[in-house]
């Protein structure tokens, strides 16, 4: 049997299950979603089975109660084969009145709406797995804490194992399950590459049944992944497209290909952060833009391990993407989001992980270097000094996410904890 890598989500997952009646998991293709289903559940159906899936979707029209029947909690493995699961186990929560017992998982690919009569609030919860992060893929060593630097910030420690070599390879494999379990390099780089030919060959057009071409795709997806960590409009976009094309495209056709990458999980831009400040600094609104693994922006753009190491400033911008994933998964795990903040005099804070209680950390992401640490720091303190904390909290902590140095340590200074992404988790 293979190897199961835990996931930050199994803990999620449990916890949902035990508070609602069903759980459907959504997320990129290839991200895991079965196979973390898999763990909890007690029967599985899997409708897409060749030997089964015709006398699946059979019964599915005739007696879909009988496929609900099995031991609890029970998978429904490609769901969206046939749409009617949805109302179906919403109804049998409702009759059973008993929480956990469906899990959904399947295709990235939404199913059809038309069979879909009921929205499922109160009854299903959603889960968003996404790709692994270095502490799941046990790249991290995982010794400075999220959740505890929440709680407090005064000491740090820990230390990181990744050099700079090492970190541009697994910026180019990403978090793809497949990927961390292989043992040769080449084989794991060539996942994100299979990936991203699905989504321009498929993917893309199966999402809505709306015909999408696949070299178009592909200058798209080259496009934003020059534009990573950037505010580009869908304007910006189009120009970087059009300068190398004759063919005439319209903002509404970018927009509307950008709406299908979204939905399939390819595409996670991160929303504005909106705090109170002291002064009436404008503040950016537009999303920014980020793919939902970094591996995607450098199949995009047909990079290697070796092409970011000759070219730092490219390797900066996905490795940001890479610590906005793994901001990510962790803050999921705090039930907090991941914001981006810019205003208008061009401040900016990489990542803003804010969490219901209204507790936030603002963190700064710099591949490495002491110059660059100290810009990072500097900026942290000029936007801490702008919030105004008579109507919100002051900042749980003040961060400096680096992809290479040795050890987790707390600036004498000015109090800005540098930390390695290499050595940290949830």
């Amino acid at each position: 049997m293979k190897e199961y890598k835990k996931r930050i989500a199994d803990q999620i997952l449990a916890d949902k299950l035990e508070a609602m009646g069903a759980v459907l998991v959504e997320g990129p293709k290839y991200c895991g979603k079965t196979t973390l289903a898999s763990q909890q559940a007690k029967s599985i159906l899997f409708m897409a089975d060749p030997d089964t899936k015709a006398q699946n979707l059979a019964m599915a029209e005739t007696n879909i109660k009988r496929l609900l029947q099995g031991e609890t909690p029970r998978l429904i493995d490609e769901w969206q084969l046939a749409p009617k699961f949805w109302d179906a186990v919403r109804n049998e929560v409702d009759m059973r009145d008993e929480d956990g017992q469906f899990m959904l998982t399947g295709s990235a690919v939404p199913p059809k709406r038309d069979e879909i009569f009921h929205s499922g609030t109160g009854r299903i919860a959603w889960l968003k797995l996404r790709t692994m992060s270095l502490w799941e893929s046990g790249d991290s060593t995982g010794e400075v804490s999220l959740a505890s630097l929440f709680k407090n910030s005064d000491f740090v420690d820990g230390r990181s194992m990744i050099d700079i070599d090492q970190l541009a390879f697994l910026t180019c494999r990403g978090g793809w399950p497949k990927a961390t379990l292989k043992k040769n390099k080449k084989a794991a780089l060539l996942q994100a590459k299979e990936y991203y030919e699905a989504v321009c060959r498929s993917d893309i057009s199966r999402v809505d049944d709306v015909e999408r071409d696949s070299e178009l795709t592909k200058r798209l997806l080259r496009s934003y992944a020059r534009n990573q960590g950037s505010q580009a409009s869908a304007g910006t976009i189009l120009a970087d497209i059009m300068a190398n094309e004759s063919e005439l495209l319209s903002e509404n056709t970018i927009y509307s290909y950008i709406k299908a990458l979204k939905k399939i999980f390819v595409i996670e831009d991160s929303l504005a952060w909106n705090p109170n400040l002291r002064s009436k600094a404008a503040i950016r609104t537009s999303d920014t833009k980020y793919f939902t693994d970094p591996s995607i922006a450098t199949a995009a753009l047909g990079l290697g391990p070796d092409d970011l190491i000759n070219d730092l400033n490219t390797f900066g911008l996905f490795f940001e993407t890479l610590c906005v994933r793994d901001l990510r998964v962790y803050a999921d795990a705090l039930n907090g989001t991941v914001y981006h903040y810019r205003d208008k005099s061009n401040l900016e804070c990489d990542a803003v992980v804010h969490l219901e209680n209204g507790s936030y950390g603002l963190i700064e992401i710099k591949l490495g270097g002491s110059s660059l640490v100290d810009e990072g720091a500097a900026n942290l303190k000029t936007l801490a000094d702008k919030l105004d904390t008579t109507k919100m909290k002051k900042p749980s902590f003040l961060m400096v996410l680096t992809g290479v140095g040795d050890y987790a340590y707390k600036r004498p200074g000015d109090g800005v904890l540098v930390v390695p992404i290499g050595c940290l988790k949830d």
